[in-house]
């Protein structure tokens, strides 16, 4: 049976990589298995980690219609249009935040001791293909904010089975075709209430939000 670990770290850990991260802890080397959950401290506000870096090639040059303007607030199942990249592909994604269910601590138990004191929540999506770009096996990745708007200082990366379960895009993930995922948030201080969208130069000072109630 796998262990998940969990490793303090002062450095950004990507979405492959495994970790606790607090500011100014120290730092301890975890494995790489990409199914295995992880606890992250988000990095400074705009410092979004891409899916794949270089030069983007292929892709809608430009969002197919109009997309939902950087800073906008929506309610949860209200759907927005969003330019996406992925492993160098431009294209163009309508994600629809579904829910926001709030777990319990003891759904925190597969990260172990150092989570203790978090409450999980599930952020859970539906995410459509809306450009002229397949995208297959695109992985779409949402943050949790705390009411008010507030970061929670924690983001989770992995899934709970049954409760929350990480999805990436089918192989072939063309212009139409759907699927649904759910993205990990935790807080020690207060509830989740809402879910931003921060990928891009444009969203990542001003992100989409959605809200609760």
């Amino acid at each position: 049976m796998r262990k998940a670990r969990i490793a303090l770290t002062a450095v950004l850990v990507t979405t492959l990589g495994l970790g606790l991260t607090a500011c100014g802890g120290d730092s301890e080397d975890g494995a790489t298995e990409k199914e295995s959950p992880t606890a992250t401290v988000p990095a400074p506000d705009g410092a979004s980690p891409s899916a794949d870096g270089g030069k983007s090639e292929g892709g809608d040059a430009q969002p197919a219609g109009d997309v939902t303007a950087p800073g906008a607030g929506l309610k949860v199942g209200d759907k927005a249009v969003l330019p996406f990249e992925y492993a160098k592909k431009k294209g163009t994604l309508a994600i629809t935040v579904t829910a926001i269910d709030k777990g319990t601590e003891a759904d925190m138990s597969q990260f172990g001791e150092r989570a203790k004191g978090m409450t999980p929540y599930f952020i859970k999506m539906k995410v459509e293909n809306v450009g002229d770009t397949d995208l297959s096996r695109a992985y779409v990745q949402l943050r949790g904010l705390l009411d008010g708007g507030q970061s929670t200082g924690v983001s989770l990366i992995g899934d709970i089975p049954g409760k929350c379960d990480k999805e990436s895009a089918p192989a072939e993930f063309g212009k139409g075709v759907s699927f649904e995922t759910c993205s990990l948030a935790a807080s020690r201080s207060g509830d989740v209430t809402g879910a931003e969208f921060d990928e891009g130069d444009a969203y990542s000072d001003k992100p989409v939000v959605w809200t609760a109630g």
